[in-house]
């Protein structure tokens, strides 16, 4: 099928309900269902498929209507018979039976709960997360603006600044009403609450920095691209194992799938070798051919 380039304005419109086998496209001889046309949809890339569901179904539909209309002058002018056919749909026809075989696969995959809590335990530290809160002071070249009557700190002004202020909330002042005055970040506002995020969120150095916390604890000031961090974790802990199911199952699957589809092909080629030409593509140097 020719590539579909379709407008992606206003793609939540929703179509009306028909029955699955009812036709709504009809091109000379060729009837398309509903069922069919949706699947057809699912053949696109993933960007147009809303669309094509909702605002621009019309469109879609045209092409569709384009490509069959061409197709039918080619069988009438014979072109499906010509050799420049043959290749092209050999290929084409093989390449769409492959890769309705691999979604096959993929589906009929089935990741075990042994599977499962076997990464599960072996990964546990990619699913730890912290709520965290940290006040920024700002560094000359940093991205962000300077605030508004604040100065333009040097690197050596900005964690002097850190560590009083570390040492002011060390003291017993508190860490949010510190970080609503001093703040350069944005969540200053917010008392410089992060919310909870997990490993990799966040630029590398505070992202070591936090996880190394305990709830409670005050970092030393921790150095970024933007400036100078006083970090502090509320909370430190670990994502249950059904928490995090649905997102193993997706890390597993594909793997699997992979591993399955690399078997089955070994298998295949086994069962019915494939034999290259020599002449053409020189002799077989495969470690298991004599």
């Amino acid at each position: 099928m020719p590539e579909v380039k379709l407008s992606v304005e206003n793609p939540a419109v929703k179509p009306p309900d028909v029955p699955p086998d009812r036709v709504i496209i009809a091109v000379g001889d060729v009837k398309i269902t509903f069922a069919q046309f949706d699947r057809l949809i699912d053949s696109l890339q993933p960007q147009y498929r809303v669309a094509a569901r909702g605002a621009a179904r019309k469109q879609f539909a045209e092409n569709l209507v384009q490509m069959f209309t061409l197709a039918r002058e080619g069988q009438r002018r014979k072109l499906d018979e010509t050799s420049d056919f043959k290749a092209r749909a050999m290929f084409q026809n093989a390449s769409l039976m492959a890769n309705i075989m691999v979604e096959q696969l993929t589906r009929d995959i089935q990741v075990t709960e042994a599977d499962l809590r076997q990464y599960y335990d072996g990964h546990k530290a990619e699913f730890e997360q912290v709520h965290a809160r940290h006040i920024l002071i700002r560094v000359q070249g940093a991205q962000m603006p300077v605030r508004p009557g604040q100065k333009d700190l040097t690197d050596a002004e900005a964690l002097a600044k850190a560590q009083e202020i570390r040492v002011r909330i060390q003291g017993g002042m508190d860490f949010a009403e510190v970080a609503k005055i001093e703040s350069d970040d944005t969540s200053g506002a917010g008392g410089g609450d992060l919310g909870t995020f997990p490993h990799g969120r966040m630029v590398p150095s505070f992202d070591e920095a936090a996880f190394a916390l305990k709830p409670g604890e005050i970092s030393q000031p921790v150095k970024s691209q933007y400036g100078y961090h006083i970090i502090q974790v509320l909370s430190h802990d670990t994502r249950s194992f059904e928490d995090v199911r649905a997102e193993l199952e997706s890390r597993l699957k594909p793997a699997q799938a992979q591993k399955a589809l690399a078997k089955t092909i070994e298998d295949l080629e086994k069962s019915s070798p494939p034999v290259f030409d020599p002449e053409f593509f020189g002799p077989d140097k495969s470690p298991d051919k004599k």
